[in-house]
């Protein structure tokens, strides 16, 4: 037993989204994390056992694990694998404007393993991952991706964390981009918890404080304001609840390195 719990990294610091074959060589791991992303496993081949965190799942291809970056993981395999290995950092969430996007990621990754009941699109799609390099495109496919996923799969009966739900319902409020309040403690009454709760909760699951969480959707829609609307900068400070245009300035700026206007401009 170690001292410490290995952390394996199978990405480049500079590369946000990694998308390989499932290597065929790998039977038995010892347990281990991944810090800096999502793991995304599509098996359509293999057996034994894959255990994430405490559970074990039996390897019944086809089938998608997700493993987030808090998760130990290791796999006890009897049969040659083949499948799919996607990568993806926050990083490249980040720098995504889609909201279908990430709110089918968070539909997602509160998820441990589904089963797949059609693959031929599936197949396709990973393929087509490991070649892309545009941004755009990148984005289209992974969005397809993961809504195929949802619709082709019956997520395993697992019992999940009070965390896991309060997470998703945290980013499904946040998604309701109508009505972004930057108050921890407006989300945190509608979740009917405490703002510290709700803080231990966020660094926890996402290494992030709340107000964090909440300032990255904000500066999201903002962005998305500025760049696919005409609405003044003064107007998107209103829409996104601040109590005057230079607040917001100063908001955007602290996030972004730039002013709203430079933004639009650049």
């Amino acid at each position: 037993m170690k001292n410490s719990i290995s952390i394996k990294n199978k990405i480049e610091a500079s590369t946000l989204l990694k998308v390989a074959p499932f290597r065929k060589e790998i039977r038995k791991t010892e347990p281990h994390k991944h810090n800096s992303y999502l793991e995304i496993i599509y098996l359509r081949e293999g057996s034994g056992l894959h255990t994430i965190d405490h559970t074990s799942f039996s390897i019944m291809p086809p089938t998608v694990f997700f493993v987030r970056k808090e998760q130990v993981h290791h796999w006890d395999m009897t049969d040659t694998p083949d499948g799919y290995v996607l990568l993806l950092k926050k990083g490249f969430v980040d720098h995504s404007l889609d909201r279908e996007l990430k709110s089918l990621l968070s539909k997602l990754s509160g998820l441990s393993c589904i089963h797949l009941k059609e693959t031929e699109s599936i197949d396709t799609l990973f393929q087509m991952l490991t070649i892309e390099k545009d941004f755009t495109v990148t984005e289209g496919l992974l969005k397809a991706l993961f809504a195929k996923i949802l619709i082709a799969g019956k997520p395993s009966i697992i019992k999940s964390r009070k965390s896991d739900g309060a997470i998703t319902i945290f980013r499904e409020l946040l998604n309701q981009t109508n009505d972004l309040q930057n108050n921890v403690n407006y989300y945190a009454e509608k979740l009917h918890m405490t703002p510290q709760n709700l803080n231990v909760i966020c660094r926890k699951a996402l290494d992030q404080s709340a107000a964090e969480v909440i300032a990255e959707h904000i500066i999201s829609e903002a962005k998305r304001q500025l760049m696919y609307t005409i609405s003044s900068v003064s107007e998107i400070a209103f829409k996104l609840n601040f109590k005057d245009t230079s607040h917001f300035v100063k908001y955007f700026k602290r996030y972004t390195g730039l002013t709203p206007q430079t933004f639009r401009n650049t």
